[in-house]
């Protein structure tokens, strides 16, 4: 089963993409689903609840913190009362873990290795993160080697995404898992269990 774990729509409000036209081109890329990340708010992408979509085609909610250490993508949290800031960006990494965390949601390095907004090397030395974003669509291939090392040394799970802000860019990475995924819940269990790998087209 295969879905793009960190996607952005019009909900960003850093890109005019419609949520109909993102799920349509994942599915000519023949995905079986996406994860809408919308930043800073999880609410935000409630919208997308009320599309039509395909029988056997899976849609899933998450977001994307901005934390002092770099992007944060969050699965499994049910509505925005883990923003207890109000101003959200670049929230201390630690704070948001725990509070996430005590939520029963999962937290996972968006990026890591590309520079501006992304962990480097502090994803080695900071305890608490979940799996790693290991295929990120924009990333170099040094960055994806990199990220995948990580999380090899870290004994963490893989995931990809494509990161998306245009039709275009939907499915260029994205997460394999070993088995279906039908709701947030088992999709935060088969990531925690490691049934699942980034991978790109």
């Amino acid at each position: 089963m295969r879905i793009d774990l960190h996607c952005h729509s019009k909900y960003s409000h850093d890109n005019y993409l419609e949520p109909e036209e993102l799920i349509e081109q994942a599915i000519k890329m023949n995905l079986d689903g996406v994860c809408f990340t919308e930043h800073h708010s999880l609410t935000a992408s409630r919208p997308v609840e009320k599309i039509e979509i395909p029988q056997g085609f899976h849609i899933f909610r998450g977001l994307e913190i901005s934390t002092d250490r770099g992007h944060l993508l969050v699965y499994g949290l049910r509505d925005d009362s883990w923003n207890i800031w109000t101003r959200d960006n670049y929230l201390d990494v630690f704070q948001v873990l725990e509070i996430v965390h005590g939520l029963g949601g999962i937290c996972v390095p968006a990026h890591p290795f590309r520079g501006w907004n992304s962990f480097g090397e502090d994803v080695l030395r900071i305890e608490g993160l979940d799996a790693i974003e290991t295929h990120n669509g924009p990333n170099f291939e040094d960055e994806t080697r990199k990220a995948t090392h990580a999380a090899r040394i870290k004994n963490l799970p893989s995931i990809g995404g494509s990161d998306c802000h245009i039709k275009e860019h939907v499915g260029r990475a994205f997460t394999e898992f070993k088995h279906p995924v039908h709701t947030i819940d088992e999709l935060i269990e088969e990531i925690r269990k490691g049934n699942c790998r980034g991978m790109t087209p």
